[in-house]
């Protein structure tokens, strides 16, 4: 990697780790919080593309096994990877990855609708592995534990609306990904 690459790769990872300094917010109507940490993880794979966002993803995992307090409220540690929540910590890789991805792949016609789907769908994918990993730790019904993030959707629609924003104008002013290369097919020529 390029000494570029690998200073954008710690850059969002720092991003990621400030973010988990803020405060959690709550959410009056639904009596729940929500954190802003995965604001990080929609930035990074929206700002950096799929490889370089999926580094930095990993990087912040590696702090967080090494004992940081890098995660919201200041926690690290090696249980953290392990714990109820940490499916969601080892999907950050993943969600920022397929964010990262579907920007590549939009780069050439991004617009903010565009942006806001993808960061949409990186906020479910979080789901996926958190909520299956939730319900293994805590030993209730998968589908009980899958159903429980719609009241985290409100908090992730906010999350990936200011993402989407972000990224589209990053792309403006100073663009980090490049368009991914068009598939082309090669014809063979038959002799007659």
């Amino acid at each position: 990697m390029r000494p570029k690459d690998l200073a954008l790769i710690a850059l969002f990872a720092a991003l990621t780790a400030a973010l988990g300094l803020t405060p959690l917010i709550p959410l009056p109507m639904l009596g729940v919080t929500f954190a802003l940490q995965t604001l990080g993880m929609l930035l990074a794979g929206g700002v950096l593309g799929a490889r370089r966002a999926a580094w930095s993803m990993l990087l912040l995992i590696l702090l967080v096994a090494i004992g940081l307090p890098v995660l919201t409220g200041g926690q690290g540690g090696l249980g953290k990877l392990v714990g109820p929540t940490a499916g969601f910590i080892w999907s950050w890789p993943l969600g920022a990855l397929l964010v990262g991805w579907l920007i590549e792949k939009w780069w050439a016609t991004l617009s903010f609708t565009k942006a806001l789907i993808a960061t949409g769908l990186g906020s479910v994918a979080l789901y996926i592995l958190g909520q299956t990993w939730l319900a293994i730790c805590l030993h209730i019904p998968v589908r009980t534990a899958i159903w429980s993030w719609v009241i985290y959707l409100p908090g992730d629609i906010l999350k990936s609306i200011l993402a989407a924003v972000v990224i589209v104008t990053v792309k403006r002013a100073y663009p980090l990904i490049t368009a991914r290369p068009a598939k082309t097919t090669r014809l063979s020529k038959t002799s007659r």
